[in-house]
């Protein structure tokens, strides 16, 4: 696939990744309704600009939809054979390509959402089932562990394992753990997530639901034997389940504090999902529970707080905090 300058198109995981999926499903309904579209057209139709329609046409034959420039006066983009009144054109790869780009796993609007179970009950049967497990076998989720936003880079395997995921087959995969040793195991893969830079691979196990991150994975063996999926299981609620065990567990000490309720935004945005808030107390405050790693850095974190919190326990972090007060008494008195 070549691009209206005659280059060879590349850079499609950071390019595609950008742009917005419900553009995408506009810009393939477009196609697939008119022999061929200019991107002025597009622009007009989407009410963006010329350069944002182009990278849009551009990102559609990344993502391997069979859409082509053609140069020249009269030219625009066409879909490979002309106009279609379904998806039949799209090969199975290209319809997995299109719904893991614009999957309901991604962040869309209710009329794109709308738009894609459209497009799956135009694709052929034999793709369907296919392109939606595609679309359900990822989720992106970008905030990493601790830390503000990376973004991710798929590491060795991903391709292999997402494969396993769409056509439910098990794995032998080889593994490397955090100490350094390597074990080999059959899991039945459930999906795949995406978090900060990091990619996990969900699997049912002999010993129960297991996480693996992939950039761990040392050797990944198609077996050819079904997955066995739990009934009714969802990738994006499992993967929640997940993340809140781990922060749990990084997490484990609580802070019980009770808040003015003007400072209750100001715990929000210090703490996100580490807060949880409780009721009213008799004089108007508001309960609190705050998670914290231990019990002098949880201190330390609500010691500049004093205006709004007042910490009703554990001891321990009263005890540090009476002590980080002293402190900046000695210091600064």
């Amino acid at each position: 696939m070549r691009s209206d300058t005659g280059q060879p198109l590349t850079g499609f995981p950071g390019s595609v990744a950008r742009v917005r999926a419900d553009r995408l499903i506009s810009i393939l309904l477009l196609l697939q309704h008119r022999e061929q579209v200019t991107a002025a057209e597009v622009a007009r139709e989407l009410e963006v600009s010329e350069r944002t329609a182009r990278r849009d046409l551009d990102a559609l034959g990344m993502a391997g939809v069979p859409v082509y420039s053609v140069r020249g006066r009269g030219g625009g983009w066409r879909l490979v054979g002309g106009a279609r009144t379904d998806l039949s054109g799209l090969t199975a790869s290209e319809a997995r390509a299109l719904f893991l780009v614009a999957g309901p796993a991604s962040s869309m609007t209710p009329a794109a959402k709308a738009a894609l179970r459209k497009l799956v009950q135009a694709l052929p049967e034999p793709f369907r089932v296919q392109a939606e497990a595609a679309a359900s076998s990822l989720v992106m989720d970008p905030q990493r562990w601790g830390a503000s936003w990376v973004e991710p880079r798929p590491p060795r395997f991903l391709d292999e394992l997402q494969d396993a995921v769409i056509h439910g087959v098990q794995v032998r995969l080889g593994y490397v753990d955090r100490e350094g040793s390597e074990t080999e195991r059959t899991v039945h893969p459930l999906g795949i997530v995406a978090k900060g830079p990091s990619w996990y691979l969900v699997s049912d196990t002999g010993t129960g639901r297991r996480t693996f991150r992939i950039d761990r994975v040392s050797s990944v063996g198609l077996t050819g034997d079904p997955v066995r999926r739990p009934e009714g299981f969802d990738l994006a609620e499992s993967w929640r389940a997940i993340a809140d065990e781990v922060d749990r567990k990084r997490t484990p000490l609580e802070a019980r504090v009770v808040c003015a309720p003007e400072g209750i935004d100001v715990l929000r945005t210090g703490f996100g999902g580490r807060l949880v808030v409780g009721g009213v107390t008799t004089d108007g405050r508001i309960e609190v529970v705050i998670r914290g790693s231990d019990e002098h850095l949880l201190a330390g974190e609500l010691a500049g707080l004093i205006a709004w919190v007042e910490v009703t326990g554990p001891p321990g972090v009263r005890d540090w905090l009476a002590s980080i007060g002293n402190a900046l008494v000695k210091r600064y008195a």
